[in-house]
């Protein structure tokens, strides 16, 4: 077997054991989404997180990655990372893409080549302007995804992948599901959003967020997805999840590459 191989096989043994595909997506998402072009420039998946000394490993909205996520990733990481057989942010990026397959998604292609940071020092000066907040609406959506480089439809897409995992107040101050299958990557969360009638409501931590009698959640982010234009989005993808899976893979593929040059298909 190949390297790439011998990892996927050992990605889907822990998801097995451990069904901790969601936060592995996280991970790659909040590893490569600090890239853009805006009034804040750089960023690019280069695995700073794995530094808590300071910068990306610190940031309030990567809570629970250093921690839970690389725990959980360690025996994988010190197998094949730690001796040099692949980067740690290319490992990050494989992890993901074999979490959204092994829970019902589409295939994702995962190209190599990324570079690690050697400190903290690497990272990007913060997440203000990099990375969304659960608690505000379309424009914010637009000032921080159309300066990665990504359309409306792709902000739709991209948010598509809250149809796994779930929100713990511990780390995001929101908490819950936002479907009813948490742990299958599919179009529910589209098909819920348009089905369900959600209420406010205000967590442990002093957040809000919408809930539904069943207990799924849907933050004010999500539900902003359901005003013009983003709405015939959102009814397409729940009619259709093969056009939400080719729009999702385009629009994934390019953030986990943003800021990277180099990449290669081989390992």
């Amino acid at each position: 077997m190949s390297t790439v191989a011998d990892i996927t096989a050992d990605l889907k043994a822990l998801y097995d054991e451990k069904s901790c595909g969601p936060i592995m997506i996280r991970l790659s998402w909040h590893d490569a989404g600090v890239y853009s072009t805006g009034s804040k420039t750089g960023g690019c998946p280069n695995a700073a997180m794995r530094f808590t000394d300071g910068g990306e490993g610190c940031f309030g909205a990567n809570a629970g990655l250093p921690t839970v996520a690389l725990t959980l990733l360690k025996p994988i990481t010190e197998k094949y990372a730690d001796k040099g057989l692949i980067s740690h942010a290319d490992l990050w990026t494989l992890a993901a893409n074999v979490a959204i397959e092994h829970m019902g998604g589409p295939a994702i292609k995962t190209r190599f080549g990324r570079k690690d940071a050697a400190s903290s020092a690497e990272s990007v000066e913060s997440q203000a302007g990099r990375l969304p907040d659960g608690d505000k609406g379309i424009d914010h959506l637009r000032e921080i995804f159309h300066p990665k480089g990504f359309t409306d439809r792709e902000i739709v897409a991209l948010s598509g992948a809250h149809t796994v995992g779930k929100c713990h107040g511990d780390r995001s101050g929101f908490e819950g599901k936002w479907t009813e299958n948490h742990l299958k990557f599919d179009n529910s969360y589209f098909v819920e959003m348009l089905n369900k009638e959600y209420s406010d409501e205000t967590t442990a931590a002093g957040c809000p967020q919408k809930k539904h009698s069943s207990g799924t959640i849907m933050l004010i982010s999500d539900l902003a997805l359901l005003e013009p234009p983003f709405r015939e989005i959102v009814e397409e993808y729940a009619k259709d999840q093969g056009a939400f899976f080719k729009d999702f893979v385009a629009a994934w593929v390019k953030l986990q590459e943003n800021g990277c040059t180099g990449l290669r298909d081989t390992l």
